[in-house]
């Protein structure tokens, strides 16, 4: 049996990467001090605070800073912010110590740079995906090339107003390469993830994923079970990342398989 080393074989541009890369994971939308702690604990890489006031799930930029100092080294705290001044961003991410921001209202790539002193403070931008087949027509490419300065470009499902709305859109639709770092968000869940991982990762330089009402407490007055929005609940976070880390383990073990379907 030859190995690659010995019978080289032409891939995807983001096959060497993928085998060893791991998926790095961002739980956002957090409102209390309990929940922070949960994802810590299971291993989140980032935690994101909504700085959109119309938001059932806004904090404001003290709230977010007093949050943030929870966080132990080497997780990185998330500022998401909708259509807000330069002067705002900045006077939050002033209160909050090594912040990413998170642009996903309608702001343009100079809008990005001058709130973040031209790209010198990390950001990430969101991309809204139209639901359905016009998930095609969406030019991911030109998107990502447009906002170059951006540290990822973050997709979520194109829904009425700003922020995540818990619906997923069709990632079989995406290109079948993007030469960015994407952050997949949208409607995921701990039963959903690893499929979402698997579809996209080979796609992109490397994947990171983000939730929010995926691992939400359910409301039990609610006959639909519908989420509490900001209220996370810390099993529902350990299943997320325990599916996460599956869809790792499943890349690296046969990565072309994936690789060769998209």
């Amino acid at each position: 049996m030859t190995t690659p080393a010995s019978s080289p074989r032409p891939t995807h541009p983001a096959a060497v990467a993928q085998p060893a890369a791991r998926t790095r994971i961002k739980i956002c939308g957090l409102t209390r001090e309990q929940d922070v702690d949960a994802a810590v604990a299971a291993g989140a890489d980032a935690i994101g605070f909504v700085l959109y006031a119309p938001s059932p799930r806004a904090v404001t930029p003290a709230r977010a800073a007093e949050l943030a100092r929870r966080l132990p080294p080497f997780v990185t705290p998330v500022l998401l912010v909708v259509n807000e001044s330069a002067s705002n961003v900045i006077a939050a991410s002033d209160l909050v110590a090594g912040a990413t921001i998170q642009f996903h209202g309608d702001e343009t790539p100079e809008d990005c740079l001058a709130a973040t002193a031209r790209g010198a403070r990390p950001y990430l931008r969101a991309a809204r995906i139209p639901l359905g087949d016009g998930a095609a027509r969406f030019d991911l490419v030109k998107y990502a090339h447009d906002y170059s300065h951006a540290q990822a470009i973050l997709l979520d499902a194109h829904v009425e107003g700003y922020g995540g709305g818990g619906k997923a859109f069709n990632w079989s639709l995406l290109p079948p390469s993007v030469s960015s770092h994407l952050v997949l968000s949208g409607g995921l869940t701990p039963a959903n993830v690893t499929d979402g991982i698997l579809q996209v990762r080979p796609r992109c330089t490397t994947l990171a994923v983000d939730v929010s009402s995926g691992v939400e407490a359910t409301d039990p007055n609610s006959p639909d079970g519908k989420p509490l929005k900001g209220i996370k609940d810390a099993g529902k976070i350990q299943r997320f990342i325990a599916a996460v880390r599956a869809a790792d383990a499943q890349l690296a073990k046969n990565p072309h398989e994936f690789l060769s379907a998209t």
